[in-house]
């Protein structure tokens, strides 16, 4: 019989506690970040989580990235530290001259903080300055060797044809690319193009994120 009491002394407190917890968490709904407490292993649970950002990262001192998304969950006490963006991930690449060179978007993403390494899966597409668009089902992004890569299908859209192969390997820019193996090239009837805007680089790289960035992420 004591230890029944206790235990249900036990369970009581617990249930409070949670309660309590519901409560806090209910009030600070509006806050842009929340400190998530660690109830459990702090390495299985993400130790900040955000909403609604967009963020600027610079890298080497430089602003090289803008970076939007719904939900942003960090594990920072995890053994592989890692960023986690469950509601979609849209990143664009600037210039030295904080022109944007290309963008890139997904479903789902995750950042592998050690390694450097960007994974993004679903619906994830790609454009350039050259009006180029890629659509592939999951890429990685290697920010120490600069590279953009994937084993999975892929499909380009170019001016005059279109192409589809499996696997690629690309610079940040997505100006060169090459296709592990090419399985097929469809000509398209060729686009008119303002002459004056094929001229203008730097409008041609904002004009390019506009033009195929969701709207709801502007």
């Amino acid at each position: 019989m004591r230890y029944s009491r206790k235990n249900n002394i036990h369970t009581s407190y617990i249930a409070a506690a949670a309660a309590m917890l519901f409560l806090l968490l209910s009030g600070c709904r509006g806050d842009k970040k929340e400190v998530v407490g660690a109830l459990s292993n702090p390495k299985e649970v993400s130790t900040i989580f955000s909403r609604d950002v967009t963020t600027l990262i610079s890298d080497s001192g430089i602003t090289r990235y803008r970076v939007v998304t719904k939900e942003w969950y960090m594990y920072e006490q995890s053994d592989s530290p890692r960023w986690y963006f469950p509601k979609g991930l849209y990143i664009e690449t600037f210039d030295e001259n904080f022109d944007v060179e290309a963008f890139i978007e997904g479903d789902t993403a995750i950042y592998y903080k050690y390694k450097r390494l960007w994974e993004l899966k679903g619906d994830v597409r790609m454009a350039n300055i050259q009006d180029e668009r890629f659509f592939t089902e999951q890429l990685f992004w290697n920010q120490d060797k600069q590279q953009i890569y994937s084993d999975s299908t892929i499909h380009i859209e170019r001016g005059d044809r279109i192409i589809e192969g499996q696997g690629f390997l690309s610079n940040e820019s997505m100006t060169k690319y090459k296709i592990l193996k090419t399985t097929g090239i469809f000509p398209v009837e060729k686009r008119e193009t303002n002459d004056s805007v094929r001229k203008d680089a730097s409008a041609m790289r904002q004009n390019n994120a506009l033009k195929y960035a969701p709207q709801d992420r502007q």
